[in-house]
């Protein structure tokens, strides 16, 4: 069995996140306008949003951590295509406990798991806590992370994925106070709407799902349909319309 026999993985995705283009752009600008010289980006994957930003500040460096190598891979191919290689470094280690701040700008979009082993939602507060310690004086954190738009139903909470909790999400007014509480000020606050969802949720699967209509007899097909139909049942019977995503720009307190 070859690579080509395999599903394709992700490539319908721009970002690993529910994010429009045009979200994505008015953040860039808005941490851009900062003129951040360095910036860290926790839990990275292929660091999409960290080299926009490098792009948006040509004197900028990066540096990007994550514990998947096919996405830092991805990461340092997207960033040699664009002319960015040199200004900007993918590490394949734990974002947990980093030593590699303190940064201007420090980006966590849906890592905060990736810089705790608390158990959620306790792992926010402490996620915050590690990015404090690593953004510096006058700079900005990008945390985006999720929040229960409302209380998930009995019903819901079991399609979800296992041992799924009513108290595993924060809602929005209290993941801003977990921020404020960790020494930040919230220069700006926004959430993904239903079209970003759609097209995230969508696009994660759509690789395998036509990989699996053109190969129903394959030897991993079983297997495959099994995990993507949990995974589709779990967004429309689950979490849809009801675990939201927010962009929280935090600017630390002096």
């Amino acid at each position: 069995m070859t690579e080509t026999d395999l599903p394709p993985r992700l490539t319908r995705l721009t970002f690993l996140g529910p994010l429009s283009e045009a979200r994505a752009a008015r953040i860039v600008g808005r941490l851009a306008g900062a003129a951040p010289t360095r910036v860290l980006d926790l839990g990275c994957g292929w660091g999409e949003l960290m080299l926009r930003v490098l792009e948006a500040v040509p004197g900028a460096s990066g540096t990007g951590i994550d514990l998947s190598a096919p996405d830092l891979a991805r990461g340092r191919a997207n960033a040699g295509a664009r002319g960015l290689g040199d200004r900007v470094e993918f590490i394949e280690k734990s974002a947990a406990g980093t030593g590699h701040g303190p940064a201007d700008l420090v980006l966590s979009i849906g890592a905060g798991h990736a810089l705790s082993d608390a158990a959620p939602p306790h792992h926010i507060a402490e996620a915050l806590a590690v990015l404090r310690r690593s953004v510096a004086p006058g700079g900005r954190v990008l945390l985006a992370e999720g929040f229960w738009q409302r209380s998930p139903t009995a019903a819901e909470l079991a399609a979800m994925w296992p041992d799924a909790r009513a108290d595993e999400h924060h809602d929005l007014a209290g993941l801003v106070d977990l921020a404020v509480a960790a020494g930040f000020r919230p220069s700006w606050i926004e959430t993904a709407g239903d079209d970003e969802w759609e097209d995230f949720e969508s696009g994660y699967q759509s690789d395998v799902e036509e990989w699996l209509a053109a190969h129903p007899g394959h030897p991993l097909a079983r297997e495959t349909r099994e995990r993507v139909d949990r995974h589709r049942t779990s967004w429309l019977r689950g979490y849809r319309g009801v675990l939201g995503m927010a962009y929280l720009t935090l600017v630390p307190v002096d």
